[in-house]
Parts: C-alpha cells; structure tokens; sequence
C-alpha cells in the first residue's frame, strides 16, 4: 500500500508553502483564487485528502455535527434530514447521523459515542435527553438543539411546530364540520409532539362544550395505528365515531387503509379523516388526506441558525423556544363546514 500523500507534499508541487495548503483546506480561511486553483489541481493530482479530524484537533474545531435519529419510518423525517445536512452542509459542517431507540437510557450511550467525536455540536431529531447528559454536554462546550421535541431542560434550544395550536385548529375544523362522535389517535406517549397535539385537540372540543367520543393509541407505528382503527371502528355504526384526528400522516395512512379497504366504510362521508405533518404521500389522489402541515423549511432553518449561533457565540448565545406555527392543510378526506372557502386554507 502506497504511503498517504501529504500537505508538504501538495505544497511542494503547487509552490506554495504548507499553511496555504491547510488554508484552502480550511472553511472560512482566507487565500487568494489563484493559490487556491493551484493547490486544488496540485491535491487532485496527488490524490491528497485533507485529514480532518487531526485538522480538528489542532484547531479545536471539527466542523462535524452529530445529527441523532429515533427512526425514519416516518416520510416527514428522512426529508427533514435531508434539508438539515444539506443547510449545515452550506455553512462548512458535515455530519455524521446516529440512530436511536426512544429510550433515555439509549440516547445517553449514543451520546456518548457521539462526544468522543469531538463534534462541534448536536442536533436530535425527535428523541428525548436526560438531564444528566445535557449538563455533559453542556460542561464539554457542546451545544445541543432539539428538533421536533420539546423538554424543560435548561440552558437546551428547541424548535417544534406549534402542535398545541395545530390540535386545536384540526377539533375547532370538525366540530364546524358539524361531526358529533369525535375520535383521536394517539403517537407515543413519551413524545411532546405527542402530548401537545392532544392537549390542543381536547382543549378545544371542551371549550366548545364537546368531549371526546372514542381514544386509540397508535405509538407512531402503522401496525398500531391499524389495530387501534379496527378496534375503534369496527363496532355498530351508533357507537363508530364520525371524525377521527390521527396524531401523525404516517399513521393516518394507514388508518384511511383499513377504513377503506377492510371495514368499507367512505371517506369522508362515513367518516373524516384529518392527520398532522403533511408529508408528500398525503397529497397523492390516493389519500388527498386533510392535514395540518408542519413546515420543514422553516424548522430547519431555526435548527441550523439556533445551533450556529450556539457554536460560534457560546458567550452570548441564549437558549430558544421555537413554535411554529403550521397551516391547516385542507384536502377531501374530511367533511367540509358548510359555506367553507377553500381558499381560506393557509399556505
């Protein structure tokens, strides 16, 4: 095996010194076009890559971000990932994904691993953290942001959408819809999104004096969410519920599925059907599932501003909360109020 190129060497042939080398190396650093130009052919013909955890270890600075995932069943969360390594990818960091079961005690040996990386900071992408591991973050300089969950961890950055105002707005839509047996479908437990999805959806059915006529739980998996639908709707029509929330699309899918195709009941005049995320199969013809959409674009890019900002102000950097707020997203798989304006649907 031949020996590893090296800088001195890439040096040696562009003419230049060996820190002009590191420098076009470096994301951020300053160097000139043409030194650039030289240095790059001078690498591509020498076959040199630049070592960059050793780079990190002089500087401080790895430029990788541990990006930490509980599962990617769901389509919401494979684009979301997408768009969170293609922004990072834009200011100079690379990184590195981990999976994750939603265990604490899971998430703390991932992280762990992900700490002896030495990674300049951590994205976790809908899986919880104990408080023991935030404070060892905290006390190596690792910054961390919670994507799509929310925990009262102090001094810890999250951004969510605004699951609390999103179930109100899916219960204040069927109740004008005129549905009397409204039912929900619950994700994890363990979940924030979860939680407050419900919170906001009960909410507003007690506040219009309405309760909830049936509850399921599907833990965020279509197996359960399928069951929990058999189970719910598969009863005399007097005691089936005429609206159901379902408390993601991944699941909704599925419950539309079995409605269908397994208890031939019709959607929506049998009964409504109305998920939360808005991932691309919703809005194919063969579901046009009513949703409320959670907006990628704009998480990602409080994610990514939020954990920068953390990472190059540590001093003055402060923890957020973010909410944002995510539009209705009205399709033909729930009943209609009447005189309802399609063109009241935010976008």
């Amino acid at each position: 095996m031949a020996d590893k190129v090296t800088s001195l060497q890439v040096a040696q042939l562009a003419g230049v010194s060996q820190s002009a080398v590191s420098r076009v190396f470096t994301p951020g650093a300053s160097v000139s076009k043409k030194t650039e130009e030289k240095v790059r052919k001078a690498a591509a013909e020498l076959g040199y890559r630049p070592n960059v955890l050793a780079r990190a270890m002089v500087s401080g600075k790895s430029r990788i971000i541990g990006l930490v995932v509980g599962y990617l069943d769901n389509y919401f969360y494979p684009e979301a990932l997408e768009k969170l390594s293609n922004r990072l990818q834009e200011h100079g960091y690379h990184v590195l994904i981990f999976m994750a079961s939603r265990s604490a005690g899971n998430i703390d040996d991932v992280m762990e691993e992900i700490l002896d990386y030495q990674v300049d900071g951590v994205i976790l992408a809908s899986v919880p953290m104990s408080s023991d591991i935030a404070t060892r973050c905290q006390q190596a300089g690792v910054p961390v942001v919670l994507f799509n969950r929310s925990q009262d961890i102090e001094g810890i950055t999250t951004v969510t959408s605004d699951n609390y105002a999103g179930g109100r707005k899916v219960a204040e839509f069927l109740l004008a819809g005129g549905h009397q047996r409204i039912a929900y479908i619950a994700g994890w437990q363990g979940a924030s999104t979860q939680r407050d999805r419900e919170a906001g959806f009960l909410a507003a059915l007690r506040d219009a004096g309405s309760d909830l006529f049936a509850h399921g739980i599907g833990e965020f998996h279509t197996e359960n969410a399928r069951a929990a639908a058999r189970t719910m709707f598969d009863v005399a029509p007097e005691r089936r519920p005429d609206a159901v929330f379902v408390a993601n699309d991944h699941m909704a899918l599925a419950v539309m599925d079995v409605l269908r195709f397994e208890l031939g009941l019709r959607i929506p005049e049998d009964v409504s059907v109305v998920g939360y995320d808005d991932v691309p199969p919703a809005g194919w013809p063969a579901y046009n599932l009513t949703t409320i959409r959670q907006r990628a674009n704009l998480m990602v890019a409080e994610t990514v501003a939020a954990l920068l900002d953390h990472i190059e102000e540590p001093k003055t950097s402060e923890p957020r909360k973010v909410a944002i707020d995510g539009p209705l997203i009205v399709r033909t798989s729930a009943r209609l109020p009447k005189g309802w304006n399609p063109k009241r649907t935010n976008t």
